[in-house]
């Protein structure tokens, strides 16, 4: 049998690899990648009672009920959706968030301490102001202040 030497050149430095020794180094970086997306895939841990309630309500929505000490601490703000003169819906820019797959989202107002994630299609960016072409109606109410802090307690980030 035959042995294949590979050499590899990095940085000034002549290295030397046997082709089986190629060949592990990939099973090892493809297990890791196939490790971390695992990790990725896993249901997030659940959120501790004293913080927050989380009732899942399909479609990777979830609706959040904060308990008071915890919207104290975060210090939740909110704004209606409002409309402009010529009938354009608009939002607080603040209160946009864009996922990993670049859709944009709001946090609404679905009751008190209560908030329910709704995607919306954003028209265009006016200074502050975020005109939709899709989401909520007029006069929902919608956070500006707190909205990464609901999606890491919706999704499962520990702020710790």
């Amino acid at each position: 049998m035959s042995t294949v030497s590979i050499s590899i050149e990095m940085g000034g430095c002549m290295m030397r690899h046997s082709k089986a020794g190629i060949t592990l180094l990939a099973m090892f970086v493809s297990l890791h990648l196939m490790a971390q997306q695992a990790v990725a895939d896993s249901p997030a841990p659940p959120i501790p009672e004293t913080q927050a309630k989380i009732k899942r309500l399909g479609f990777g929505i979830s609706e959040i009920t904060l308990l008071p000490k915890a919207a104290s601490r975060i210090d939740i703000h909110t704004s209606e959706i409002a409309q402009d003169s010529s009938g354009r819906r608009f939002a607080p820019y603040s209160s946009i968030m864009y996922d990993l797959d670049g859709d944009a989202w709001v946090y609404k107002l679905t009751a008190p301490l209560t908030f329910v994630r709704e995607q919306v299609e954003v028209e265009s960016i006016t200074g502050d102001y975020a005109y939709l072409k899709e989401g909520p109606p007029v006069g929902t109410q919608v956070v500006t202040v707190g909205v990464p802090e609901l999606y890491g307690t919706e999704v499962g980030v520990n702020g710790e």
